[in-house]
């Protein structure tokens, strides 16, 4: 059973950067998975913002390309969310999830069933 727990957020000025990171515990299974960042704003449904496979191949949502990059350290279960430049609209909160399983929609919530509790991002103007 993997285990996701997320750390990092915070409150930071718009411009500013921030990193989240994501710790797994269990073993991961399946040779091919997916994990990813999802965010989801009050009022809003929640919406993929990045994501990566067990390869390493990298997709991001078009209001986040350029200003925020994932990655993941295989030796410390940890998937990584390094975001610059933040803008207000990316105030919510942040979650990732895994699923052990190849996706072809690898930033649709619903294809992941494991999910961390959830880092808050506020980025005032």
């Amino acid at each position: 059973q993997v285990q996701l727990v997320e750390s990092g957020g915070g409150s930071v000025q718009a411009g500013g950067s921030l990193r989240l990171s994501c710790t797994a515990s269990g073993y991961i299974y399946s040779s091919s998975y997916w994990m990813g960042w999802f965010r989801q704003a009050p009022g809003k449904e929640r919406e993929g913002v990045a994501a990566i496979d067990s390869d390493g191949s990298t997709t991001y949502a078009d209001s986040v390309k350029g200003r925020f990059t994932t990655s993941k350290d295989n030796a410390k279960n940890t998937l990584y969310l390094q975001m610059n430049s933040l803008k207000p609209e990316d105030t919510a909160m942040y979650y990732c999830a895994a699923v052990l399983a190849r996706t072809a929609a690898p930033l649709r919530a619903h294809e992941y069933n494991r999910w961390g509790q959830g880092t808050q991002v506020t980025v005032s103007s």
